[in-house]
């Protein structure tokens, strides 16, 4: 085992079973965010929890600007994860943007894989005349330069919109956190490559089955997007949440495990 790669990605292994269930964090967040749903997991799995390279409690040292450019440099983190571990047969769990590095990972090594979760996902973030993203390019722009310009000022402002559950502002009060704790070169290098990626062309590319988790009244990923996924997803599940805003393992853990736990039964 590559020590040098667990140290990287601040890997954390546990559970009681031997298939690999790999949770991955969307952006500005880490693996914490995981700490209401992966649990859940531990009896029948091996839980494993990673950090991508730039969050807090990994090796900053190894944090290259010109490979994180874009998603496929975070595909290769996970890429070097499995293969430093030797992991086969892994269900890869990805919130929002990691639903996208997932895909590109096993789009390479579709042999190393089992099962994709993709929770709020989303291929595209840009509207055009016949695909809904859920912003147009004026609107994206103002938001990358938002981030560039005043990153604590945008997590202030955007945090409670992506959580979108005002009866408990405590989890947007988290998720505001965990953003300001992220180094804002990372964060805005890590934004451009989500906010301004078109992968709609790799969802044919799929080979493996997948499970589209599509939150209600998502600010993010708006309702069409999930739709998208499904309709080009070869072997995809498609289940509307009940749950409301973009970080469904947070603001709804009891729903998102059940629904992983169906699926993965099935």
């Amino acid at each position: 085992m590559n020590e040098h790669i667990l140290t990287r990605n601040n890997i954390r292994i546990s559970g009681k079973g031997t298939q690999p269930i790999l949770f991955a964090p969307g952006f500005g967040c880490d693996q914490k965010m995981w700490r209401l749903v992966a649990p859940a997991f531990e009896e029948k799995y091996r839980v494993i929890l990673f950090d991508y390279v730039g969050a807090t409690q990994t090796n900053l040292a190894a944090y290259d600007p010109e490979k994180y450019a874009k998603l496929d440099g975070y595909a290769q983190d996970v890429i070097d994860i499995l293969e430093a571990m030797d992991l086969q047969d892994v269900i890869f769990v990805g919130h929002s943007v990691s639903s996208m590095i997932g895909m590109l990972a096993s789009i390479q090594q579709p042999e190393r894989f089992s099962q994709l979760v993709m929770v709020g996902p989303s291929p595209c973030y840009l509207n055009d005349e016949s695909y809904v993203g859920g912003f147009n390019q004026q609107d994206l722009h103002g938001l990358i330069e938002m981030i560039e310009l005043n990153y604590i000022g945008w997590a202030n402002a955007f945090a409670p919109i992506i959580m979108k559950n005002p009866d408990s502002p405590e989890l947007a009060a988290e998720l505001e956190e965990s953003f300001c704790s992220t180094d804002p070169l990372v964060a805005r290098t890590f934004a451009r490559a989500t906010f301004f990626s078109d992968n709609r062309a790799d969802l044919k590319k799929i080979t493996v089955p997948t499970l589209v988790l599509q939150c209600s009244e998502d600010a993010i990923a708006p309702i069409e997007v999930g739709y998208y996924m499904h309709e080009n997803i070869t072997n995809s599940v498609l289940k509307v949440m009940n749950a409301t805003g973009h970080c469904p393992h947070m603001s709804h853990p009891e729903e998102t495990k059940q629904l992983i736990a169906e699926y993965l039964s099935a």
